[in-house]
């Protein structure tokens, strides 16, 4: 369905200074997912964005709920620790549906809904909410960190994933013609979910420029996105120079919201309750503890605002000094669906 088959609702995402006041690592995440920019622009007619509320008040209220939920993070904890999950997207999973099971707004009606054709899975619905005002949604939920690896045509098909393996044209087609169809199909109301549903993609992530550089962005991709920035090895000690106090490897379940460490490099809260281990670096040091890497690695700016607090300034990739040539191939092959 377009845009226009529910309401419109636009407001005021909470002040920076409450959102980064927020010091759990996960319900920090949460946050990120709900008032983050998204990655795309609506694609109408079918490809409409997910609104995790359907009014201002529903929005203070899940900022309200967020810090009752920092104040006591332990629930949510268990919740995670209970998922066991390794991968960026199940994790980000796990947090939204902690949000649609006990926040304010939408509520959750099944999770990760499979489909079946003879035995055969065609494909999964991974959200079904309802609405307060008894609106259904079905939520496709994408988090994606892409490099641009173009050379300013302005395309979607630039944006390339770190290992090669993934390309936002193609993600953005798998959702249009297959992810968001899934819940109009005859499968699918087999199962007995009460309709009508509204088919909306929940895309949230980073994008990452040359050296910071901007670039002419595709019509596809909302102006306000998340921006970082990726440089190669050989380009690390001029780019790096002067540009943050310090720097810590960011492990695969950290990329979503902004961190924030005490000193020492220990997160006052890690994800799930774990401890990290990670620690601050120097940009020389950091690229000694790269060197042996084959591919690109995800790293962090931190900057000590007071004494023992430290926030995330910027983030990036550290690429292979022949990652950009590869880059470029894989996004100037034909487009194929998935």
């Amino acid at each position: 369905m377009t845009e226009a088959a529910g309401p419109t609702v636009s407001f005021e995402a909470p002040s920076s200074a409450r959102l980064d006041a927020l010091s759990d690592a996960a319900v920090r995440d949460i946050a990120w997912l709900l008032f983050s920019p998204d990655l795309l622009r609506a694609q109408p007619p079918a490809g409409a964005l997910a609104k995790p509320f359907e009014s201002p008040d529903e929005a203070a209220a899940a900022m309200a709920w967020l810090e009752a939920q920092d104040a006591d993070p332990a629930g949510l904890h268990r919740h995670i620790d209970a998922a066991r999950v390794t991968r960026l997207g199940r994790y980000a999973e796990c947090l939204l549906a902690w949000f649609l099971k006990h926040g304010p707004a939408a509520r959750l009606i099944a999770a990760n809904v499979p489909l079946r054709r003879a035995g055969v899975t065609l494909g999964e619905c991974d959200f079904l909410a309802e609405t307060r005002a008894g609106r259904r949604l079905h939520w496709e939920l994408a988090v994606k960190c892409y490099l641009h690896a173009g050379d300013g045509r302005g395309e979607l098909a630039d944006y390339v994933g770190p290992n090669l393996q993934d390309r936002f044209d193609l993600k953005l087609a798998h959702l249009l013609h297959h992810q968001l169809r899934l819940s109009a199909r005859e499968e699918f109301a087999s199962l007995g979910h009460r309709g009508p549903w509204d088919a909306q993609m929940f895309v949230k992530g980073w994008l990452f420029y040359r050296n910071g550089r901007a670039e002419r962005d595709p019509a596809e991709i909302e102006p306000a996105h998340a921006r970082g920035w990726w440089t190669t090895r050989a380009e690390w000690t001029e780019f790096s120079a002067g540009h943050a106090d310090a720097w810590m490897v960011l492990p695969r379940l950290e990329w979503l919201a902004l961190r924030v460490r005490h000193a020492g490099g220990a997160s006052p809260e890690a994800t799930g309750g774990a401890s990290h281990a990670a620690s601050f670096v120097s940009a020389d040091m950091l690229a000694q503890q790269l060197a042996g890497q084959t591919g690109p690695a995800m790293v962090a700016a931190f900057v000590e605002h007071a004494a023992g607090q430290w926030s995330e300034r910027s983030r990036g990739f550290i690429v292979p000094d022949d990652w950009p040539e590869q880059a470029h191939a894989f996004a100037r092959q034909s487009t194929r669906r998935p």
